[in-house]
């Protein structure tokens, strides 16, 4: 390998500008392959941080009510249809025990139970229909990561206090402190009436509000209000009862499966986020997609490029393989020297691509901004795609210089020597 590597490094020496173009080549292959690839996961994180962010991974509902719809007059006939039943405010039966078998899951790493449902926020003249969720917020936040998303006030949900989202702050003119009033319906939807009206026999509350949130949707932070579990209960009419319950997951897109194996195992109604964001995930899998075709097609081109230097290097170094074979070259001593040259090619271009593709992402990290005059996202260059990347180019350095190296080894040191 001595005398193997020595002539690779002299033969790549001698013809300095082509070797140097192709290492250009390589590295711009490189780069563009590592530039896309880490711009695509950084933004399939970003994507999937703002989707699911405030979305959890699993979700347990109660199971819908139907009628068995029977058709008139068929005295004895056979059921053959059902219908949906006017929806009301349902519960999880032993939804304890849902919890436990979730969190016995592999891969599931939080589990919480929630009370939600319909209400009307009041603060004077002033009310708005939200969503009441009845939360326990230790085991909440390791759903959705409330308490990082307080900007205003404490991340506390205590007895007869709240947490709201600050575009439902503005809309009632509240802030840290003030108190506002939640009424809601035995059904829990009663209490969102046409006019802001409030029915009679709606049961209300006051909370005292302890914090402003933003999940990073207008929407949301203008429906969502977070108190403790028995306030919602006891304001939805559903004592000691969970509407929902909670799972995230360490692997996104193992949701599937193990919604399917809760199912399996409890009979429960299981969604995923999967499930509920399908246009999302045909997004995300269609990114992938285009990076790994992107990723062929460039290693393609990078391995032409290597394979197309080479076999010219072959021939214009043939007579000086030829003395070298008539010197006593073995075959598969020509074989690595052009081999290693490859190898040496491919190592150089690619560390050249990874330093020029950090670059780039520090630029576009820096520079690209959106509407806001903020950065778009920061995305840096993961350890573990350079190294792989690297790898990858090396090995089809290698790869590409197998041709060159056979006909270098075919030579017949007479004829070389000749020409």
């Amino acid at each position: 390998m001595g005398f193997a590597f020595t002539v690779a490094w002299r033969f790549l020496r001698e013809g300095r500008f082509q070797t140097l173009l192709i290492i250009v080549g390589v590295a711009a292959g490189v780069a563009v392959v590592t530039y896309i690839s880490a711009l695509i996961q950084g933004l399939q994180g970003n994507t999937i941080e703002r989707t699911l962010g405030t979305q959890p991974h699993l979700t347990v509902k109660p199971r819908e009510e139907r009628t068995v719809a029977v058709p008139a007059g068929a005295a004895g006939a056979i059921a053959r249809d059902t219908q949906p039943r006017a929806q009301r405010l349902r519960t999880l039966d032993d939804w304890r025990a849902i919890e436990a078998e979730m969190a016995r899951l592999p891969g599931v790493v939080a589990v919480t139970s929630i009370v939600s449902g319909a209400a009307l926020a009041q603060r004077g003249e002033a009310s708005r229909a939200i969503s009441l969720l009845g939360i326990e917020l230790e085991g909440y936040d390791r759903i959705v990561a409330l308490r990082s998303r307080i900007v205003e006030g404490e991340a506390r949900v205590a007895p007869g206090e709240a947490l709201i989202g600050r575009q439902l702050a503005e809309d009632l003119g509240l802030g840290v402190g003030d108190r506002l009033v939640v009424r809601a319906g035995s059904a829990g939807a009663a209490a969102a009436a046409p006019g802001g009206t409030v029915p009679l026999g709606v049961a209300g509350d006051t909370f005292k509000i302890a914090g402003l949130f933003d999940l990073g949707s207008r929407d949301l932070n203008r429906r969502f209000v977070y108190v403790t579990h028995t306030s919602a209960q006891s304001l939805l009419g559903i004592p000691g009862g969970m509407t929902q319950t909670y799972g995230r997951v360490a692997d996104l897109f193992a949701a599937a499966g193990l919604a399917a194996l809760l199912r399996a195992r409890t009979g429960v109604e299981v969604e995923s986020w999967m499930d509920s964001n399908a246009q999302l995930l045909s997004a995300l899998q269609a990114q992938s997609i285009s990076t790994g075709l992107i990723r062929a097609f460039t290693a393609i081109v990078v391995m032409l490029g290597i394979a197309s230097v080479l076999v010219v290097s072959v021939v214009q170094k043939s007579k000086e393989i030829g003395i070298l074979r008539a010197m006593g070259a073995t075959r598969a001593q020509m074989t690595q020297v052009f081999l290693i040259q490859g190898a040496i090619v491919g190592w150089a271009g690619s560390l050249a691509g990874v330093v020029l593709a950090d670059a780039m992402l520090w630029a576009f990290s820096t520079f690209a901004k959106g509407s806001d005059g903020k950065p778009l996202f920061v995305v840096g260059l993961p350890l573990d795609l350079a190294l792989t990347v690297a790898l990858v180019a090396t090995a089809a350095g290698v790869l590409a210089a197998v041709a060159p190296a056979r006909r270098a080894a075919r030579l017949d040191p007479a004829q070389a020597i000749r020409l």
